[in-house]
């Protein structure tokens, strides 16, 4: 039976996160879906109705993406971001959840496992970023130069919404005139590129080894074979410092798993949780 969904805002941590909540009544646990950078929870559509089976499921637009707020004064590093969502979920009454990250959201999930260790009892990690550094100083220094956000405007329509799409998906005949609009829809507004130029100077980088190896949270990896942006390589690294990890590799598949293999993803994803 289709489970009713919520779609609300809620002001956290002084700004508007915008979130969709499946419900489920006979629910084995709740699952925190967080999405990849220039994306939002629309990269879930095809996952979420196949996870709300069994879970109740709340997927998060990340501020500054979706249609969660967007302020050239929240500061966008991963830890703060982290807590942004850690405390939504709080504010929701919800405990043990399991997490799940897509690329830049699954560096999110480990900064929740880091400064939350009791928020969540499982972790899902689909081709998550990992070992980036901080922007490099020039470019932060540059940031700083007034209508620098509109350089960053220009440099994303040039590269092209369908062009980052073939870069992320292995099987191009996926990409359809839906997706193109859904991927480029948050971007049709300035304000979006304000909060990005911050987002250079914020983001701090992701977590190191030495603090990799303190998470002992059971974490499942799920990475496609053919992944441009977040090589495979990367999961590798991931599994070998996280110190309860499981990786699987999916074969034919790019970066973009919750679009190309949502059945898979959902399957596997589904065993780890239930053993």
């Amino acid at each position: 039976m289709e489970q009713a969904v919520f779609n609300e805002k809620k002001q956290i941590n002084d700004i508007e996160v915008y979130y969709e909540w499946y419900p489920n009544e006979a629910s084995k646990g709740t699952i925190v879906l967080l999405h990849g950078f220039l994306s939002s929870s629309f990269s879930f559509r095809r996952l979420i109705p196949l996870l709300n089976k069994e879970y109740q499921v709340l997927s998060v637009d990340l501020p500054p993406f979706g249609k969660s707020g967007k302020s050239n004064r929240f500061i966008y590093s991963y830890k703060n971001m982290a807590l942004t969502v850690a405390e939504l979920v709080e504010n929701m009454g919800l405990k043990n959840v399991i997490l799940a990250g897509h690329s830049m959201g699954g560096q999110i999930v480990l900064n929740i496992l880091h400064y939350k260790p009791d928020l969540a009892e499982k972790a899902v990690l689909l081709c998550s970023s990992g070992y980036l550094k901080r922007s490099k100083l020039p470019l932060i220094f540059v940031s700083y130069i007034p209508f620098f956000h509109l350089y960053v405007k220009f440099w994303l329509a040039r590269s092209g919404v369908k062009q980052n799409l073939q870069q992320v998906v292995y099987d191009h005949s996926l990409i359809t005139d839906e997706m193109l609009y859904g991927y480029l829809q948050p971007f049709l507004e300035d304000d979006i590129f304000m909060a990005l130029t911050r987002m250079i100077r914020d983001r701090e980088g992701d977590l190191s080894s030495a603090v990799l190896e303190k998470i002992d949270i059971p974490c499942l990896l799920i990475w496609g074979e053919h992944d441009r942006v977040v090589p495979l390589s990367i999961g590798e690294r991931l599994q070998k410092d996280l110190r309860n990890a499981e990786l699987i590799v999916l074969e034919d598949t790019g970066h973009l798993v919750p679009e190309e293999r949502p059945e898979d993803v959902y399957q596997h994803m589904r065993n780890f949780l239930e053993n």
